[in-house]
């Protein structure tokens, strides 16, 4: 028997007010969050410009480095790394709160750090580029998945989206081969279709027309067509064609070079993002909702039963999990500047405690080997109806 709180017996009312008091205590953004944001986006930013140094300079001075020798893929990968941990740090970093609002009343800032400035028109190429069309990210997560969070409109709701897999009749060894290669090119394969689906299907449903459930991507297909026009093509061009062509000077092998680089650093930052992102709600002690929430205080209650947080406190240990290691906090107040995570999450776990409600979190780790569980049919997620 659960030593915690049943869902219908937590005092909703009561929880709302103190959930939205503990956010009225940690005050407004300021400029002191906006500086924490920049300190985080300059620490990505230079994390991929260290990248491209490194191959640059080798490349440069002529050292003779050839590929498939030891040494070439030792300098490969730390490169990849770099430019990897850039990758997923403008993504979870910069284009997340950003696109959630988060700094959009602090004033004085320039317009490129708020919502509807960032990655607009020829500013993606510099704010955010990336397999996912910004709008269509920005409306797939921040309106269906946060405020459908666990139920069957939640677009990243994982165990329905891999139910294929689950039900599958392939060795065991073949799944999980599977769910490493979906990590691997997640953002490609899952991610970049995906939104484009669930942006179509706005779209549609303003026209009247019936939402498509699982849309074809062919070239001549309508979500084909907007996936390789602003997904595919743009970021694929740039990071696989444009910047290695920037080395040709330097000869054809640093071109070369580079490509290999970018191919690693792609598959580095495919891997982590799945690793921060995708175990926050999935796992055999997390809520699926069979109906929508009926008050605001039950919609808090939802985002502290299906999510969970990983290790979180200094500022290292958070960029590397890109801040998602605050996945309940973030739940609840998806508009929070980065940097006031930090103050209200220890503020929630008390509240949590006050109402006797589980408050998961557990190592990144061990989250991921739970949800690689749960994708391959061993466990399932735990099932709530709405009172």
């Amino acid at each position: 028997m659960s030593k915690y709180a049943k869902y219908e017996d937590v005092d909703k009312e009561q929880f709302q007010k103190d959930i939205e008091d503990a956010k009225e205590d940690i005050g407004a953004p300021t400029k002191e969050d906006f500086k924490h944001l920049i300190k985080l986006e300059k620490c990505g930013r230079g994390a991929t410009i260290l990248g491209f140094m490194i191959i640059f300079i080798l490349s440069v001075l002529e050292i003779n480095i050839e590929i498939g020798s030891f040494i070439f893929w030792i300098v490969a990968l730390v490169s990849g790394v770099l430019i990897g941990i850039g990758n997923l740090s403008r993504w979870a970093n910069v284009a997340h709160p950003i696109l959630h609002g988060a700094y959009d009343k602090i004033e004085g800032i320039p317009a490129r750090y708020k919502r509807k400035g960032f990655a607009k028109g020829i500013r993606r190429y510099i704010d955010w580029l990336d397999w996912i069309k910004p709008s269509a990210w920005a409306y797939e997560h921040n309106i269906m998945h946060h405020y459908h969070l666990g139920e069957d409109e939640d677009p990243d709701n994982v165990e329905m989206n891999v139910e294929f897999l689950r039900k599958s009749n392939m060795p065991m060894i073949f799944k999980y081969i599977f769910v490493f290669l979906l990590a691997a090119t997640w953002k490609l394969t899952y991610y970049a279709p995906n939104t484009i689906r669930v942006l179509n299907n706005k779209e549609r449903k303003k026209r009247n027309k019936e939402e498509i459930k699982n849309p074809e991507y062919g070239i001549l297909t309508e979500n084909g067509r907007e996936l390789w026009k602003s997904s595919i093509l743009p970021y694929a061009l740039v990071k696989f064609l444009l910047i290695p062509m920037l080395f040709l000077p330097i000869g054809q092998e640093a071109m070369f070079n580079v490509f290999m680089v970018m191919v690693i650093a792609e598959v580095i930052a495919n891997i982590h993002s799945f690793f921060v992102i995708v175990p926050n709600h999935s796992a055999e002690d997390i809520y699926r909702f069979e109906e929508p929430h009926k008050s605001q205080g039950e919609f808090y209650l939802r985002q502290i039963m299906g999510s969970v947080n990983y290790n979180t406190g200094s500022n290292f240990m958070d960029f590397g999990h890109g801040w998602l290691n605050y996945q309940i906090e973030h739940h609840i107040y998806p508009n929070l500047p980065l940097s006031q995570y930090q103050k209200v999450q220890p503020i929630i776990k008390e509240i949590c405690k006050k109402h006797n409600i589980e408050y998961r979190q557990e190592s990144v780790f061990k989250r991921l080997w739970m949800t690689v569980e749960l994708m391959v049919g061993k466990t399932k997620l735990l099932r709530i109806k709405s009172i």
